[in-house]
């Protein structure tokens, strides 16, 4: 039985439009971050962090994480790769803290991958031992076991070459609910598998594009060849009952310029919002992706004569022809345009 999709642990923001990364073994980023202005801080498990701060990142998310009160703003966290060693002891020790709004699981390449996670999602892991000293700079070796020592290699399940981690001990109790996933497709074969991808399991609430590690493998040098990526990713995502997606980050922080026509032209494929790698990423994001004042008032006389009208298609004096999913649109636009108050 699949365990139910829980509500949301976080007051949530209706519409997010930005998405601020940071690196989880950085813990002063991180509160800097959450204050920022942000819609949501997803905390880095993956890129941003080396190595040898694996071990560290996940427990300084763990204590963030341990009380509802994170942060003003929903907290994700980015784990590993799902086909790696971290994964599933990343997942298994985040997924019941009450501070945590959302896991994003990177490079997934098709629906198993979602499954994986859910699973372990909904059984528990040890506490992790002893007490976490925050440090800025410098990794931080706590004493006693490290995470590894929690768990012991697996053999791979029927059809995967990869193995996985399980528990040492005993199997923990499953718990009633699968928190919130998103899901990071970053490979031809996930673009591939868009789709079955977002409608995978009751848990996965978003779909996203990483479009570094897919410009890398196709070979593409340019946002053209992106273009196809792009649209599969928005279409696949409303086709499955999805928010739009987010875009993905724009790598250069300091093209603000840069960064603003991205966005109009993501606007314009049906992307909502976009990732961000600085704060002062945001208010341009923001902008770019709030309707124009001309756009409010487009929706506001859609809205108004369709009401008039009682339902059904019709006609605006200006010569546009309106029906329900145009209405539908204008109210989307209007409920985006309450952000600007």
């Amino acid at each position: 039985m699949t365990p139910a999709s829980p509500p949301p642990r976080h007051g949530t923001v209706p519409t997010p439009l930005t998405w601020l990364y940071v690196p989880g073994d950085r813990p002063e980023v991180v509160a800097k971050a959450l204050v920022c202005g942000a819609d949501v801080v997803v905390v880095d498990l993956e890129d941003a962090v080396a190595p040898d701060r694996k071990e560290y990142a996940l427990r300084a998310t763990a204590e963030l994480l341990s009380t509802p009160d994170a942060g003003p703003c929903p907290v994700h966290v980015r784990v590993n790769a799902l086909d790696g060693p971290l994964a599933e002891t990343e997942i298994r020790t985040l997924a019941t803290l009450p501070g945590l709004a959302g896991l994003r699981l990177p490079k997934v390449q098709g629906p198993a991958d979602v499954h994986r996670a859910a699973g372990w999602a909904t059984t528990a892991a040890e506490p992790l031992p002893g007490p976490l000293p925050y440090a800025a700079e410098g990794a931080v070796r706590p004493a006693g076991r490290t995470l590894a020592s929690h768990f012991t290699p697996a053999p791979a399940a029927p059809g995967s070459s990869t193995a996985t981690l399980a528990p040492a001990a005993a199997a923990p109790a499953a718990l009633p609910a699968t928190p919130a996933l998103f899901a990071l497709l970053e490979s031809a074969l996930g673009i591939e598998h868009a789709f079955a991808i977002a409608t995978a399991h009751p848990a996965l609430r978003g779909i996203a594009l990483g479009e570094a590690d897919l410009c890398g493998e196709l070979g593409i040098r340019d946002d053209t060849g992106l273009a196809w990526p792009r649209g599969r990713i928005v279409v696949a995502a409303r086709a499955a009952g999805l928010a739009p997606p987010p875009q993905s980050v724009y790598p250069d922080v300091h093209d603000l310029d840069g960064l603003a026509r991205s966005c109009e032209r993501g606007r314009a494929l049906g992307f909502l919002g976009r990732a961000a790698l600085h704060p002062r990423q945001l208010p341009v994001i923001e902008t770019a992706f709030l309707p124009s004042a001309e756009e409010i008032a487009a929706a506001r006389e859609t809205v108004r004569a369709a009401a008039a009208e009682g339902g059904g298609a019709l006609a605006l004096p200006d010569g546009r022809f309106v029906d329900a999913a145009v209405v539908a649109g204008a109210r989307r636009v209007l409920e985006l345009a309450e952000r600007r108050r």
